[in-house]
């Protein structure tokens, strides 16, 4: 199997992420809650994980790095503890539905949404954010990159505009996280939020938050702490506030292996490599009579993704295609991005993505390619 389905989770894994999971699971007791050796071996080990993930985002403090089960729970997390009734937030046409839900229900409970649109190409002009701007505008919830085109948000122009303005500035780096440079600082970011299956390559059921100091998130789950257990409320300090109940240590020791491997072989490297592969194919299919490709893929920075359709074949038919008769995977349909495929004009067809990872070659990507040119040729 030739696997291009790495924008909804990579595989394989580096080295040693399976290990370090295995080895948390035989002889790690529960972070937080004992002071036997068991019990402080996992909470050093999710708190060296805290550090990674400081190193890697820019934020400033680790213990404001607080973890989750993926990037959803810490969008719904950051989105409901910062914003209520009667504030307006700004967002844009980009957006995957971990940050459109929870901004519908936003607005259902009284809190005003505008989204910056997108065109044809999926484009956004960074001065619709200035037209959007209210005086009860509170913040700018957005993603960093398309999971459907990879086209990029200029996240260092939305941070300088939301510093100027005084609003929060909330990142979905669902797709970016371990492969394009974020600094919670140089870029005025108040939150960023991760998922650890992606492009951190480490396992599912991992993922977090990143938050500034001086921001303070309201809880979204209360229970069990193993700190200050006589509380009838959660504790404030974080990251106990944002994380009830038992943390996932062992997928974080996989994480942890992972970001490790990240930083080993550095995340320019990487994106250097992922890059160049999507272009390689980009190149190949755009020039195939019958293919369309969506997203700008004149700037050199997006993300490792093509998405595109053959005539007017349904996506889901392309994709079943590429996987019976040339064992290729890709994601077919809606990618969770309805409004994205509104600006597009693909929402009854949807779209085939191809998307790669660290360990993807240029034979499997000349493979894709020739594949896409066989199924467009045929009657």
């Amino acid at each position: 199997m030739i696997y291009l389905d790495n924008a909804a989770t990579t595989r394989p894994k580096p080295p040693g992420v399976a290990e370090a999971m295995t080895a948390a699971m035989m002889s790690w007791g529960n972070c937080g809650r004992g002071a036997h050796e068991e019990a402080l071996a996992s909470a050093r080990a999710v708190f060296s994980v805290r550090e990674q993930m400081a190193r890697l985002l820019g934020c400033p403090r680790a213990d404001h790095v607080c973890f989750t089960p993926n990037s959803t729970q810490a969008l719904n997390i950051a989105i409901s503890g910062l914003l209520g009734p009667g504030d307006h937030v700004i967002s844009t046409d980009l957006e995957h539905n971990s940050v459109l839900r929870p901004l519908y229900r936003l607005r259902q409970q009284g809190a005003a949404v505008d989204f910056v649109p997108a065109d044809r190409r999926g484009q956004i002009d960074y001065d619709d954010f200035e037209r959007l701007l209210r005086p009860d505008t509170k913040a700018v919830v957005c993603t960093h990159a398309s999971n459907l085109t990879g086209d990029m948000v200029d996240i260092g122009r939305v941070g300088e505009f939301c510093c100027a303005h005084g609003l929060l500035f909330i990142l979905d780096a669902s797709q970016t996280a371990g492969v394009f440079p974020i600094d919670m600082e140089q870029q005025h970011i108040d939150v960023v939020c991760f998922t650890g299956h992606k492009s951190l390559l480490g396992p599912q059921g991992t993922g977090g938050l990143c938050i500034r100091e001086g921001v303070d998130i309201r809880p979204f789950a209360v229970g069990g702490t193993g700190v200050q257990s006589y509380l009838e409320t959660q504790p404030m300090e974080y990251p106990t506030r944002l994380e009830a109940g038992t943390l996932n240590s062992h997928g974080l020791a996989g994480l942890g292996a992972a970001l490790e491997f990240l930083e080993k072989i550095g995340i320019d490297a990487i994106r250097a490599h992922e890059t160049a592969l999507a272009h390689r194919f980009y190149e190949t299919v755009r020039q195939i009579p019958g293919v369309t490709v969506y997203g700008d893929h004149s700037k050199a920075e997006r993300a490792p993704v093509v998405a595109l359709n053959i005539g007017d074949y349904e996506s889901g038919e392309v994709a079943d295609e590429l996987a019976e008769r040339f064992g290729i995977a890709t994601r077919p349909g809606a990618h969770c991005a309805p409004r994205m495929h509104r600006a597009l004009g693909t929402t009854g067809q949807g779209a085939v993505r191809f998307s790669w990872s660290y360990f993807n070659t240029e034979e499997e990507t000349d493979a894709a390619a020739d594949a896409v040119r066989i199924l467009a040729t045929e009657d």
